[in-house]
């Protein structure tokens, strides 16, 4: 057990580190993040994420399904299940005959599976709901002022502390339900700048700080036809949640170079501006197919009605979106005790029509994921570390919108232990 404690703290360790370069590129590698409350993290576990993060059918006692709680009752009944990921992106931001490439790393999630009781199962973790990171930068001639340049940028995005709980209804059927504490900061920072020095420039910083409850429940059932073949079917559902806001808008005037401020006046400073993050509720459904543990097929779609989507006085352009995966896995032989022979391998699709309408187009998003599961025969013969590798596109050419094809690399450890057998001494 002391081997596995160490294990995670070095994958922290691993994930805080990757997350220091994340802080200074993530800010020009997302500008449809700009919208709503960013970019929302449609992704499940590392080894779900493989499979085109096909996750509300799928349940297995050796990792943690957060996308459906009710996956928490397939958990052994003796042990303990940890789980961390993070994942490293490469993007290639395309406009009309410009083109720019970033790279950075984020930290991903952590989160921990146990018994309560014999029909009784939790998990807890953490993981992000939405990104935001941006910059746009414009510049225009107007007569007679000359000429003007406009920076936008943002920052920030919302994370989930859910506390999750199974129970086992029946033979097969499952109920599960998450809750979780939504927060974090959404920044947007806008400045315009003269290059005649007779005009006083501006910047506008607005934070906006969020906190509250976001529930989501799920239902799965699994049953078996002629002891080889297993079906897995499941549904979610998170509720319409009205999530607290505050606003602090700070506008500032000033001449000369940022930087280096000759004249610097503060207009407006406003911290008691309170109201309501809106939201809206979402509904999903996956089908499962196993063959004797060797070989999984899965699909899911899901309808977010984004637009109900409401956020202060922002007026952002949301519609409601559907996303549809499918994925598998196989592994040759899982009680093989040769390498080659245990390892997983896993591929999938992915598509969403995308919440964001902009132009008269719909800003969608395709994926394809292949990935392996690494048993770690150190530990035990479920542990495992999980690669995965994506290559995905986003939004459009059309009407001078941008276009983001993105790489990602994720990776994923999940560590299993025994905690609650008795050990007998004779």
């Amino acid at each position: 057990m002391l081997q596995t404690f160490k294990y995670i703290l070095i994958t922290i360790a691993v994930a805080a580190v990757l997350a220091i370069p994340a802080k200074a590129q993530n800010a020009i590698s997302q500008p449809y993040s700009e919208f709503g409350i960013g970019i929302i993290n449609k992704n499940a576990n590392g080894i779900l994420d493989g499979m085109g993060s096909t996750a509300i059918a799928m349940q297995d006692p050796y990792y943690i399904n957060f996308r459906n709680p009710a996956s928490y009752a397939a958990f052994d009944s003796l042990c303990f299940v940890g789980d961390v990921g993070a994942s490293i992106f490469v993007t290639t931001l395309k406009q009309g005959n410009l083109a720019q490439r970033n790279s950075y790393a984020r930290p991903g999630y952590i989160a921990i599976g146990m018994p309560v009781s014999r029909h009784w199962r939790t998990s807890i973790g953490i993981l992000p709901f939405s990104t935001i990171g941006y910059e746009v930068t414009d510049s225009h001639n107007v007569e007679p002022i000359g000429n003007v340049s406009y920076i936008y940028s943002g920052s920030g995005g919302l994370n989930q502390l859910y506390w999750g709980n199974a129970f086992k209804i029946c033979k097969g059927l499952s109920l599960g339900l998450n809750t979780s504490y939504m927060f974090g900061t959404l920044s947007h920072n806008s400045n315009i700048s003269f290059e005649e020095s007779n005009f006083y420039n501006s910047i506008i910083q607005d934070n906006y700080y969020v906190n509250g409850i976001y529930l989501t429940a799920g239902l799965q059932y699994f049953f078996n036809i002629k002891e080889k073949h297993r079906i897995g079917l499941g549904v979610t559902y998170s509720n319409t949640a009205y999530i607290w806001t505050k606003e602090d808008l700070l506008i500032n005037y000033y001449t000369g170079n940022y930087s280096v401020v000759t004249t610097y006046d503060t207009v407006l400073h406003d911290n008691s501006i309170r109201s309501n993050l809106h939201i809206p509720q979402s509904v999903g459904g996956g089908f499962s197919y196993t063959y004797l543990n060797k070989l999984i097929i899965a699909a899911d779609v899901t309808w977010n009605n984004w637009g109900k989507f409401h956020f202060m006085n922002r007026n952002d352009s949301l519609t409601d979106a559907f996303t549809a995966s499918l994925g598998f896995q196989f592994i040759p032989d899982p009680m093989s005790t040769k390498f080659f022979k245990k390892m997983a391998i896993r591929a999938g699709l992915k598509y969403s029509t995308g919440e964001i309408a902009l132009r008269n187009k719909t800003i969608n998003e395709i994926g394809a994921t292949i990935g392996f599961g690494i048993p770690l025969t150190s530990f035990n013969t479920h542990s495992s570390l999980n690669v995965m590798f994506e290559y995905g596109k986003m939004g459009t050419l059309s009407n001078d919108l941008i276009k983001q094809n993105y790489f990602r690399i994720g990776i994923n450890f999940t560590l299993q232990e025994r905690w609650y057998q008795r050990k007998k001494l004779e």
